[in-house]
């Protein structure tokens, strides 16, 4: 039997996408018994226990250290605060680190791990590099160009890329250069260019049979709209919200159509608001062909996602690296990214420098976004088409195959 141990870093989804698409095929590369261990705290350990109710024995609750939530994204005051002093019912960070670390590694010595894949969790590298168990760290970032008032992080994200560093071999979750999204987060030394395997986007790309069309599906057909998504952990979506929001009352927005996603699994956000001003329900705008505005959904579905996704003009995100993937990779429509993070910025700024989408900062760089795109379209269809068919969208696939190959050696 094969044991493998899977440390899943709890901020935002990313993370989690990334190795449930690996869990999906890894069986395929690896022949004998798989038994996997899954460890990770919060959204996704819940996420975890609800996926896999039948191995409960094999999901680990860790309370790995993770950015304190300010009422706009992630708190760095109180963040930073919290690397000494208790802050919202998080112990000083020391102990925090010192707790997780010693949980991983009691986990460690009772499982006896033949290899591990951590994505985002550093610390489970400096255990797995001490006992001499292969490692494979999974990211799209190394060491991120930081804003000019974000210099101070500097010194942090030095450690952070000499803890990465310490994986037997660390796989980019992108496609090979020229066509890597991330590269201005990656920056790696040439000493350890060895170990570094570009494998491919963990893109979603499983073929579905589509049910009946939804009355969601059906009221955004034949219409121009663009694809307003939120992602990301709650805090990191309730910033984009707001500031979507500001987008939307800004002059020269108010007849242009859109599909707002806010990733709850809350049904009452869903509505439709007419260009008449009232609101109404998906099903009974679309029954009586209401001429609409904006669409609020509180979670689509895969389906309803992949429709409205074909159909959109362009999609509105944060920057995040699995989203950009599947939008401009797969999808090959244009975006318009409004960041939360200095990795979104880096992200954003690189397909905006290939004519891919359009970098907004403030309100009104994403109103002026969207008149360039649609202005401009026929010159980004064609340079999408060709990123998309450059796109490497087999990471999951290609990781799958290292790691089958790490184990036979």
């Amino acid at each position: 039997m094969i044991k493998l141990g899977q440390f899943i870093y709890p901020w935002g989804n990313g993370h989690y996408n990334r190795m449930m698409s690996l869990d999906r095929v890894l069986p395929d590369y690896i022949k004998d018994e798989l038994e996997m261990h899954y460890s990770s705290k919060g959204e996704v350990y819940q996420k975890l226990l609800q996926k896999f109710p039948q191995k409960k024995q094999q999901i680990h609750e860790i309370l790995m250290p993770t950015p304190i939530d300010g009422k706009r994204g992630p708190s760095i005051t109180l963040s930073m605060l919290n690397l000494l002093l208790p802050v919202s019912g998080n112990p000083p960070l020391l102990i925090q680190i010192s707790d997780y670390l010693k949980k991983e590694a009691s986990l460690y010595n009772s499982q006896k791990f033949d290899l591990v894949i951590n994505d985002g969790d550093m610390g489970s590298n400096v255990l797995s590099e001490r006992r001499g168990i292969k490692s494979v760290f999974v990211t799209n970032q190394f060491r991120p160009k930081l804003w000019r008032s974000h210099f101070f992080f500097y010194p942090f994200l030095m450690y952070i890329s000499k803890q990465i560093a310490r994986a037997t071999k660390i796989i980019v979750a992108d496609s090979a250069p020229p066509n890597t999204i991330c590269e201005y987060n990656l920056n790696f030394p040439d000493k350890i260019k060895q170990k570094v395997v570009y494998a491919g986007h963990f893109a979603d790309v499983m073929i579905r049979n589509h049910n009946p069309k939804t009355d969601l599906e059906k009221l955004i057909e034949n219409t121009d709209f663009g694809y307003w998504m939120q992602t990301g952990n709650k805090a990191t979506k309730d910033f984009t919200g707001l500031k979507y929001e500001e987008v939307f009352h800004s002059e020269g927005m108010q007849n242009k159509k859109r599909l707002v996603s806010h990733a709850q699994s809350n049904p009452s956000l869903d509505r439709v608001k007419g260009k008449d001003g009232k609101i109404y329900s998906i099903s009974d705008a679309l029954e009586h062909n209401i001429d609409w505005i904006q669409i609020d959904v509180g979670f689509l579905s895969e389906q309803e996602k992949d429709t409205a996704l074909n159909l959109c003009k362009y999609a509105v995100i944060n920057g995040s690296h699995t989203a950009m993937g599947e939008i401009i990779g797969i999808k090959a429509k244009p975006i318009i990214g409004i960041p939360v993070y200095d990795e979104h910025t880096n992200q954003i700024r690189w397909a905006e420098e290939r004519n891919l989408g359009k970098l907004a900062n403030n309100t009104k760089e994403a109103v002026r976004a969207v008149y360039t795109i649609q202005d401009n379209y026929n010159r980004y269809e064609e340079r999408l088409t060709e990123f998309a068919r450059n796109f490497d969208k087999n990471g999951a696939q290609n990781t799958s195959r290292l790691i089958a190959e790490m184990l036979e050696s």
